[in-house]
């Protein structure tokens, strides 16, 4: 993984196991790599993986079984909410940018429905 050097990089990892989960590349209940695989698949330091894992805790996306390891939530709901929130911050990034180049949302959709059909 490639990292942007104003994000840290804890983020940038959550947002592509968010991004894996929601497309199916991790499964629902599926165990996740342990706190250092996670650091050597992600070339990330230990306490960084810990980290993440902790985040990924916090919003209800994943759970840890004591000397199991630490799972993906079996919850669709949140899997969805989750899919939902990511979309529409894609979709307020774009119209903003399109916005400073002058277009308004009816003529972004409008270069976007042009766009499709071609």
């Amino acid at each position: 993984m490639e990292y942007k050097a104003n994000i840290p990089i804890y983020l940038q990892v959550i947002e592509d196991i968010k991004r894996r989960i929601i497309i199916g590349e991790i499964k629902l209940g599926e165990k996740l790599p342990s706190t250092r695989e996670l650091a050597v698949q992600y070339t990330v330091n230990p306490n960084t993986a810990a980290r993440i894992y902790n985040e990924l805790e916090q919003e209800g996306l994943c759970f840890t079984k004591r000397g199991l390891g630490t799972f993906v939530s079996e919850d669709n709901a949140l899997i969805d909410s989750l899919k939902k929130e990511l979309s529409e911050e894609i979709i307020d990034t774009f119209i903003e940018r399109m916005g400073r180049l002058g277009f308004s949302v009816k003529d972004t959709i409008s270069l976007l429905n042009d766009y499709n059909n071609n």
